[in-house]
Parts: C-alpha cells; sequence; structure tokens
C-alpha cells in the first residue's frame, strides 16, 4: 500500500498493511510522528493499533468540543432538547473570544445551528450558549459532561468548561479521545456528517473548517482540530477505506501544518 504522507495515513499504513507480521507476531512499528502523544484506533474492535503517551492526562483545547456536541445529540435523542428549539445568547456566551460565530447577546439561535457551529467552526459562543441552555449554566454543564465521561468510560478525562479554554482541572487524554470519537461516529451518525463540512456560514460571514485533511484525501470524514498555547495543536480524525475505519488522535504538536502531516 501507498504509503501517504499525511499523519493520518502515514499511521495507517500500518493498520491496512497488517500490524502484526506472521511469522514473528511482533507490532510493526509506527513512522516517526511529531507530536507528545498519538493513537492509531480501530473504530469496529476499539483494538489500539499505535500509541504513544496515550494515557497521559493533558491539555485537550477545543476537542473538548466533541463532548459538547455528544452531549447536545444525546439530549435531542432522550427529547429533552428539540432541534428547532431557540437559544437566547447570554451576555457570557456573546464575550466569548477566540473562535466565534459572532452571535449577537440577547438574539435567539436554533439549537441546530449552534451544534454545527459547535462542529464545524468550534465556535466558543455557540459552545457555551448550548451548555447554559442545557445546564442552566455553563459549571453545572461540566458536571453534566462529567456525568458522560463516567458513562463512556473516559476513565482519565475531567472537564470545568464546555469550549476547551485552559484550565489545569480540565484534561483528556488520547485514548478517552479516540473513545469519545468512536462513541460520536456510532451514536449519531447524522450530526457526525457535519464533521466533514468544510465550512459554516452565519450572518453572511463564511468560516472555514481547521481540519486540513478533508482537503487531501476524500476518506478522511472528521473529527476536530484543537489548539491553546498550553495544548499545542491538536487532532482528532477518522478515516474509512473498504469495510475498516480508523481514528487517529495526535496532540501537542508544534504547528497547524505539522498536526496534518
Amino acid at each position: 500500500m501507498k504509503l501517504i504522507s499525511h499523519m493520518l495515513f502515514a499511521l495507517m499504513a500500518a493498520a491496512f498493511g497488517c500490524v502484526y507480521t506472521i511469522t514473528s507476531a511482533a507490532a510493526t512499528l509506527p513512522p516517526a510522528i511529531n507530536a507528545k502523544n498519538y493513537l492509531l484506533l480501530d473504530f469496529d474492535s476499539g483494538r489500539a493499533l499505535a500509541e504513544k503517551g496515550a494515557d497521559d492526562a493533558v491539555d485537550p483545547a477545543s476537542l473538548t468540543k466533541m463532548m459538547t456536541a455528544y452531549i447536545v445529540d444525546s439530549e435531542i435523542q432522550a427529547g429533552k432538547l428539540k432541534r428547532d428549539e431557540k437559544v437566547t445568547i447570554s451576555p457570557y456566551a456573546g464575550s466569548m473570544g477566540g473562535v466565534r460565530m459572532f452571535a449577537r447577546v440577547g438574539t435567539q439561535i436554533g439549537v441546530e445551528t449552534l451544534l454545527e457551529s459547535v462542529i464545524v467552526q468550534s465556535s466558543n459562543d455557540a459552545a457555551v450558549a448550548l451548555a447554559e441552555h442545557i445546564g442552566g449554566s455553563e459549571i453545572a454543564f461540566a458536571a453534566l459532561m462529567n456525568q458522560y465521561a463516567q458513562r463512556l468510560g473516559l476513565t482519565h478525562s475531567h472537564f470545568t468548561n464546555s469550549t476547551g479554554l485552559p484550565d489545569p482541572k480540565h484534561y483528556m487524554t488520547a485514548r478517552d479521545l479516540g473513545t469519545l470519537a468512536r462513541a460520536a461516529i456510532r451514536d449519531f451518525p447524522v450530526s457526525y456528517t457535519w464533521y466533514s463540512a468544510k465550512k459554516f456560514t452565519y450572518n453572511g460571514v463564511t468560516q472555514f473548517n481547521r481540519n486540513k485533511l478533508l482537503w487531501t484525501d476524500p476518506s478522511v470524514d472528521g473529527l476536530k482540530t484543537g489548539y491553546t498555547d498550553s495544548a499545542g495543536f491538536g487532532l482528532v480524525a477518522s478515516a474509512k477505506k473498504n469495510d475498516m475505519r480508523l481514528i487517529s488522535v495526535v496532540l501537542g504538536s508544534s504547528g497547524e501544518n505539522v498536526r496534518a502531516e
């Protein structure tokens, strides 16, 4: 199999080309990855095919929003929330910096629009607005995030906010991120299609998905990027070829292009 240049398929080459040899049953070494932590996961079995520091608790940055989106979908599935339900943008949500959809304070925006913005564009204001609407406050929503983490088996994760803004008590591991990505793909296939959307437009402003792999190979169909000064550049990605889907997690890369490679 041709070894594709970027990181996801560099790792995937080992999996698609057989991770274990018949003669020695020894794992094929993955290529050198410019990241502090990484994990390659088989979607169907949940088996880890390659990893480094996969259980180290680190700052997940905006990869956190995968959990925020998962809870929103869960609330919709449980009948506690409607896709067309209107959410009022609070002063706190409207004050969020960083990546945002520029939602005006006091306006009402549909749950589905906010969710799409969180997934595609990684909007901080949309994430907080949804958190407040569901939990009553972002602090209460963070408690709900930790409850969901226990249900999903995210044994080394703890959440204090819906966005991934830095907090020493807010952390995840590469393994937990892989588990969460697997759950998102499995449990909410409709919303998962948004993870492959290349752009999101609100009020005439178009912003682009930061997952560069969506532009380099059609088999890549998600998931999420993240960045803070403390976390570095992170990416959870998934691709499917024939009947095999793999999920990769890369944390602590030194740049946007580096994490894509």
